[in-house]
């Protein structure tokens, strides 16, 4: 008789291919590779050279979101240690201006990390903020005057800082009216910044008029990919059955199809979307979150994997070939409110969030799209380190991978590209399933790749 150590539910993929020259390039295991170099290249950064702004900056904030996206692919517990203690630092409390979305994209990062570590300070000061901005009637106008920016989503930008922040507290505690608010103040939002024609979102209302060099209207790229990718992280969470959910899933399609037209021979989206000869250098910040948000898209089922999956693999190239050896990621565009010019020299901790949020599902969409290969995943809810066994059924085996001898199997860690022992359980004489057993640390999940040797 066979034990298992942990039995969870499994998720088995039968993969297609890809022809873009790019993928064929990369590997999952590289992916994580090059994650892992920008992440470390950005902590030592900090740790040498000082913070140039506040740990509760938007700044700040945005670099937070990618790297809680990649603890949870790292399987150690170094990272969440690093946002844990940041957020320490913080004494787990958002920015001073109370009602400012920019001050409370820290929030996210607080909402997540309760949801691994359970400990209720870490959401105290979150959670009545929300409560807070429930319960305000937010009928102001959002034209830019008279410090509208705090206290309501008044920019396109807001729309990655706030959304989430509510929509991940309602995750964490179970209470709807967060991302209920959250909601009801996106579609304000977009009723006022959005422009129905370009299906593209305007910076704030200064920008109405203003045209670039060529005629055309200004809309900012990192804006832009503000906005896509705050949606995305908003949808990630909102339930299937929400009133708002369709709706937001055809913003979000068109925004796509929208993005996919303006994406340069580079691989980027330049500054400025509609005038990019007038900015012609590639910039990471931006391509970074569209990116992210296209390929979290293409992941769950949003968009297609066929019309996408060209658009994604150039950008993720054009992002991988902007990162210096050591690490350090150019091309992203320094702070500020319109497209501007930028160098490979370039950087900020906001492109680095991004590009580790494009990194995390790239990781992701390599492995569902691989030829002749399953993926058995193990994911660990909780805090501590524990050891579960993953029990693949042999009949799928036979049936992805079409082999009848179970010698002929290989298994790899997909992060790492680490071979690990396969186990052939029987009934009788009969094989029924193989297994998987791993060590896990808190908060990590683990993908193998099973193929023929």
């Amino acid at each position: 008789m066979r034990k298992s150590v942990f039995l969870i539910p499994l998720t088995l993929f039968l993969f297609g291919k890809s022809n873009a020259q790019q993928k064929q390039q990369r590997s999952a295991s590289s992916i994580i590779s090059q994650m892992k170099n920008v992440a470390d290249w950005q902590w030592t950064s900090l740790e040498t050279e000082g913070w140039k702004n506040p740990k509760k900056d938007w700044t700040s904030g945005a670099m937070y979101t990618g790297m809680m996206a990649w603890s949870q692919l790292a399987d150690t517990n170094l990272y969440y240690q690093k946002l844990i203690q940041v957020a320490e630092d913080n004494k787990w409390k958002t920015g001073g201006y109370r009602f400012f979305a920019d001050d409370y994209c820290v929030g996210q990062t607080y909402a997540q990390l309760y949801n691994i570590y359970k400990t209720p300070v870490f959401i105290e000061d979150l959670k009545n903020l929300g409560d807070s901005l429930v319960k305000l009637p937010h009928t102001e106008s959002l034209e830019w005057k008279n410090g509208i920016y705090t206290r309501e989503w008044a920019w396109c930008d807001a729309l990655f800082m706030g959304p989430p922040a509510l929509a991940y507290l309602s995750e964490a505690t179970g209470d709807p009216k967060y991302i209920n608010k959250a909601s009801e103040l996106w579609w304000k939002s977009t009723a006022y910044l959005f422009d129905k024609e370009e299906h593209l979102f305007y910076r704030d209302s200064r920008y109405f008029n203003k045209k670039e060099k060529n005629g055309a209207k200004v809309f900012w790229s990192r804006g832009n990919g503000w906005v896509i990718a705050g949606l995305a992280r908003v949808l990630s969470v909102m339930p299937e059955n929400h009133p708002d959910r369709k709706r937001a899933v055809d913003l979000f399609i068109k925004m796509s199809e929208k993005l996919a037209k303006l994406q340069q021979a580079d691989g980027t989206w330049h500054a400025s979307l509609l005038d990019p000869e007038s900015y012609p250098s590639k910039e990471t910040s931006g391509t970074g979150f569209i990116c992210y948000a296209m390929t979290w898209g293409v992941n769950n089922g949003l968009i297609s994997y066929k019309k996408y999956e060209p658009v994604i693999s150039k950008a993720w190239e054009a992002l991988s070939t902007s990162v210096h050896p050591n690490g350090k990621l150019g091309f992203v565009q320094p702070q500020g409110a319109a497209p501007d010019k930028v160098g490979y020299e370039d950087t900020d901790v906001f492109g680095v969030g991004a590009f580790l949020l494009a990194g995390t599902e790239m990781f992701r969409l390599e492995l569902k799209h691989n030829k002749n290969i399953l993926v058995a995943e193990a994911h660990n809810r909780s805090s501590s380190n524990n050891t579960q066994t993953i029990l693949i059924p042999w009949n799928r085996i036979v049936k992805t991978i079409k082999i009848k001898d179970p010698k002929q199997l290989l298994a790899k860690n997909a992060a790492t590209a680490e071979i690990v022992p396969l186990n052939v359980n029987y009934k009788g004489k009969k094989i029924t399933e193989v297994s998987i057993t791993t060590n896990l640390s808190g908060g990590a999940s683990k993908f193998f790749e099973i193929s023929t040797k």
